[in-house]
């Protein structure tokens, strides 16, 4: 499992930039909705009696599988056709095989290399052990870390370009729960960078200051993302 994001600088094409369409999932009466207004900040945290490591496997994979069923809502809407790059919002995500080789592909395809790719790795014993007495590899940490990037990336895409179906299949309550829950995960942790999330920042700050995190860099990258985001970047 060696597929890796990797940035680089986007370069303005000398045409004025579109403006930013209104992010709906922004609305009020959209990020109130929640199926629980239980306390996820208390979820996430490390039970006293638990192994790190089996709880990062527990929740990653229970979050590997609510976000493959939450994009499975909408995955008739997102074709080859309506999603021509795997984008969310002026960001584009490239895919790179085992071989570092770089793959520009459709969002339905990137997001199948993600899942084929987590599903090969929650399934490992070699990875994920579920025998007692069986231990973790020394890399589980950095893989979850991968693998967390990647769901984000997903989650993010679900907001940013199928979140009129998600509202007219009355789920947008069920995403705004799982992504609350997934990015107080990451950030207990540290499994995902910061900068990796900033795109979706503004969300963040409506969704988690109501369920108990710190600001933790919630906030500081929305300002600051909306100048970067004039041109098309590429990770």
């Amino acid at each position: 499992f060696s597929i890796s994001c990797r940035k680089s600088k986007g370069k303005p094409n000398g045409k004025k930039p579109a403006p930013e369409e209104k992010k709906l999932y922004l609305e009020p009466e959209y990020t109130k909705s929640r199926i629980t207004d239980f306390e996820f900040k208390e979820l996430v945290m490390l039970p006293r009696e638990i192994d790190l490591n089996e709880w990062l496997a527990s929740n990653t994979t229970t979050f590997f599988h609510h976000i493959n069923l939450q994009y499975s809502t909408i995955s008739e809407f997102c074709t080859g056709e309506s999603c021509q790059t795997m984008a969310v919002c002026n960001t584009q995500y490239y895919w790179y095989d085992e071989r570092g080789k770089k793959i520009k592909c459709t969002a339905p395809q990137y997001v199948d290399f993600v899942m084929s790719s987590v599903q090969k790795l929650v399934t490992d014993e070699d990875v994920f052990p579920t025998k007692y007495g069986k231990e973790f590899p020394n890399s589980f940490e950095s893989l979850v870390k991968k693998i967390c990037k990647y769901l984000f990336h997903v989650l993010a895409h679900i907001y940013s370009s199928h979140f009129k179906e998600t509202l007219a299949l009355e789920l947008h309550g069920h995403l705004n729960t799982l992504y609350t829950h997934f990015i107080l995960f990451i950030r207990e942790f540290n499994l995902v960078d910061p900068k990796e999330t900033t795109i979706m920042d503004d969300l963040t700050e409506v969704l988690c200051s109501s369920s108990g995190s710190s600001s933790n860099g919630s906030g500081n990258g929305s300002s600051n993302s909306a100048g970067a985001q004039n041109h098309v970047k590429e990770r």
